[in-house]
């Protein structure tokens, strides 16, 4: 009895849970996040429209490469039939990824290979390149990505997801204008790219990492039969139609609010990037609010009001006659993040939720292929209206379009958008 007292009890160290397999695909997908956010913030926006005026390019030369990433999405519609082929997503989309952030990264290297004349036309090759390497990865990504977040935690998941990496995307944005003032010219742009280098070879090595998730097809196994299903949905196609007119309009501007900026205005680098970083701020805190409504109303009655919002930051630029210009660019830019983020969240809420699982990859690719044409087409022009207005009052030149495709867009929303963004 003695001996059974003094026994001590046994403590068995407590079995560590292994994180589940869900999980840990979700974080696969958040760290890749975080090396693709750092090499596309320096390579987009300010620093993009930068670069390209640092190589020579004119305004409609820049509107042209601003367009180009949204008209190779055409191409998406022939990915989506073809990867119905493939016993394995994964490995066609870290070939493909891998291309276009190889391809981009290189155009870093323009100035040190090619004779000066020849730069934009070989950035821009390089660019169209590197785009058209990205539809097929983009189409790859989007299929595997909306098999691996499971629809109860969707919303949550890419609200914080969303907010991570753009909250790291401000911080990158203010670095690199910082150091473009600091170092003005090719010297600046030299140090982005050495960054660029290396946080584009991490994020392919990420990729690795992602889960080869099953892949649930279509039932359609012909080409012309898979484009039909979304084609001959009316519901998808009146908003996909509507919200491609909508980008067209609002595309007409917003690239090009970088040129405006640094060529009109001649606002710094650094006082750019706070503005980024204020619109970015504030599209973060959005998601949140955006997230919440999304629970209590449909993504189409959501999408409808984004719309005023992201007319009325077109508005604001007309303030510049009358208030300080920090005070109004600071104002645009805020209202704009607030709808733009709800407007981005909600249209792909919108294409992965509210469309059939097997066919998912086609009605994204149809959604891209349309909003894509439009896209194009916004930059492309709006960047030869500023050319026409070269010769034109100054004040037309910097806020007059705005104002314009401001009114316009307000119009389309309360009759076309009232129509078709109600709820089925």
């Amino acid at each position: 009895m003695s001996i059974m007292r003094n026994r001590q009890p046994v403590h068995r160290p407590k079995r560590i849970r292994k994180a589940s397999v869900q999980r840990k695909n979700l974080q696969i997908a958040t760290f890749e996040g975080i090396p693709a956010t750092i090499f596309q913030v320096l390579l987009q926006g300010q620093f993009l429209t930068g670069f390209l005026l640092y190589l020579g390019a004119t305004s409609s030369q820049i509107g042209f490469v601003l367009a180009l990433t949204t008209l190779v999405n055409i191409g998406q519609i022939g990915v989506a039939f073809l990867i119905q082929k493939l016993p394995s997503r994964k490995w066609a989309m870290v070939t493909f990824v891998a291309l276009h952030r190889i391809l981009w990264s290189s155009t870093g290297l323009v100035p040190f290979i090619f004779p000066k004349e020849y730069w934009v036309v070989a950035f821009i090759a390089l660019y169209t390149t590197a785009f058209i390497a990205n539809t097929a990865g983009s189409v790859l990504w989007s299929s595997v990505i909306s098999d691996l977040v499971p629809p109860k935690v969707r919303g949550r998941y890419f609200g914080i997801r969303n907010t991570f990496l753009n909250a790291l995307g401000s911080l990158v944005m203010y670095g690199g204008g910082i150091v473009l003032d600091r170092y003005p010219g090719g010297h600046g742009f030299l140090i982005l790219y050495i960054v660029v280098w290396i946080f584009s070879t991490a994020n392919i090595i990420v990729y690795l990492f992602y889960p080869d998730v099953p892949f649930e097809k279509s039932e359609e196994n012909k080409f012309l039969p898979m484009l039909k299903k979304p084609l001959h949905d009316t519901l998808f196609m009146k908003s996909t139609l509507f919200l491609a007119g909508w980008l067209l309009l609002q595309n007409l501007v917003v690239p090009l609010y970088s040129y405006v900026m640094l060529q009109l205005l001649n606002i710094n680098y650094q006082t750019m990037s706070l503005l980024n970083v204020s619109q970015t701020v504030f599209m973060m805190a959005s998601f949140y609010v955006w997230g919440n409504l999304n629970a209590k109303y449909s993504n189409k009655r959501l999408l409808l009001w984004t719309l005023p919002i992201i007319a009325v930051s077109s508005l604001i630029w007309g303030l510049l006659a009358v208030l300080p210009m920090l005070v109004v660019l600071f104002a645009a830019h805020i209202v704009f993040g607030v709808g733009v983020g709800g407007f981005n969240q909600l249209a792909f809420n919108f294409i992965i939720g509210d469309t059939p699982k097997k066919e998912r990859p086609m009605y994204m690719a149809v959604y891209a292929a349309l909003t894509g044409i439009s896209s194009f087409f916004g930059p492309l022009i709006g960047g030869k209206i500023y050319e026409w207005i070269e010769d034109w009052p100054h004040w037309i030149q910097v806020f007059g379009t705005q104002l314009v495709v401001g009114l316009l867009m307000i119009v389309l929303a309360a009759t076309l958008g009232r129509k078709i963004l109600k709820d089925a």
